[in-house]
């Protein structure tokens, strides 16, 4: 099977023309489908069906582009890792970040990889574990920053450290002047959490539940913005990592109490997708991601 047909075939798949495949790789139309007509004489099935609106997949066709994506991404990162020995680190790295990791390290690692590494296309993704976890099993990213526990995950991973969870509402609301706050006075609160299967709320439920108190939330929000939000307008508590709200607190807007008896903490973790070894350039954006949460979450190194 030549790699030129399989790169063409994945083109026209992803674009759903040969006429913006074409553009995307800047090889003339009639080249393009010839290639495609070869790549399907020789598996003996068609790949796509074509009408009025493009191009669009069979069931073997579909079957084809997702067995083909490792491949491919072999290909491009041994190409890049053989550029690499040439001289500075080359290539595209895709980089997975939690909301409240992304709100906290995302400028800094793209300001330092522009400087430092000019040679590397960096994409980085926002989203919550879920999500982060199957790309990096469809391998789809290089590496995340994820929350633990790290055993549950079925990966390599790196533990960086261990932060804290606080009680955050607006300034003068609901905490008053307390430093601490007893997890039984939290959920007497008007609580404003994420939905039942995100971590920070898996995390509060759980320390619930062994201590026997009910969970009463006045509005779920899977988003850390709408979370953030609805605590600077004083209507709810919520449960963020302090380092998350930190600009929040130092403008007046916010403030915050460590959660006792329990507290609450998460494990804060480096993922890699487990489908061979980094390229040489996701090692070097690896190892700038990696300070730069180190510094951020004040971390002294990782576990």
């Amino acid at each position: 099977m030549d790699l030129r047909e399989l790169q063409t075939f994945r083109a026209v798949a992803e674009m759903g023309s040969l006429t913006r495949a074409s553009d995307r790789l800047h090889i003339a139309q009639p080249a393009l489908s010839r290639q495609i007509r070869l790549l399907e004489a020789e598996l003996r099935t068609a790949l796509f069906t074509r009408d009025g609106r493009g191009m669009r997949l069979t069931p073997a066709g579909e079957v084809l582009l997702e067995r083909s994506a490792g491949l491919m991404r072999d290909v491009d990162r041994m190409r890049d890792d053989l550029r690499s020995f040439l001289g500075a680190p080359t290539g595209y790295v895709h980089v997975g970040l939690l909301p409240t990791v992304s709100a906290m390290v995302s400028g800094a690692v793209a300001r330092r990889v522009l400087h430092e590494l000019p040679a590397v296309t960096l994409r980085m993704s926002e989203s919550y574990s879920g999500h982060l976890v199957d790309w990096l099993h469809r391998g789809d990213l290089d590496v995340a920053v994820l929350y633990g526990p790290s055993e549950a995950l079925h990966m390599p991973t790196q533990s960086l450290g261990h932060e804290s969870l606080v009680a955050v509402a607006a300034s003068g609301e609901h905490l008053g002047n307390l430093a601490e706050m007893e997890l039984s006075r939290l959920l007497a609160e008007p609580l404003a959490l994420p939905s039942a299967n995100h971590g920070i709320r898996r995390i509060i439920d759980d320390a619930a539940e062994r201590a026997k108190y009910p969970v009463r939330v006045l509005m779920e929000a899977d988003s850390f913005r709408i979370l953030v939000n609805v605590a600077v307008q004083g209507l709810a508590v919520t449960v963020l990592p302090k380092s998350a709200v930190r600009r929040e607190i130092e403008a007046g807007t916010l403030t915050t109490a460590r959660i006792v008896s329990p507290a609450l903490d998460r494990e804060v973790i480096m993922a890699w997708a487990g489908n061979g070894p980094p390229s040489v350039a996701a090692s070097a954006v690896t190892s700038i991601l990696r300070e730069e949460v180190l510094s951020a979450f004040g971390f002294s190194g990782a576990g």
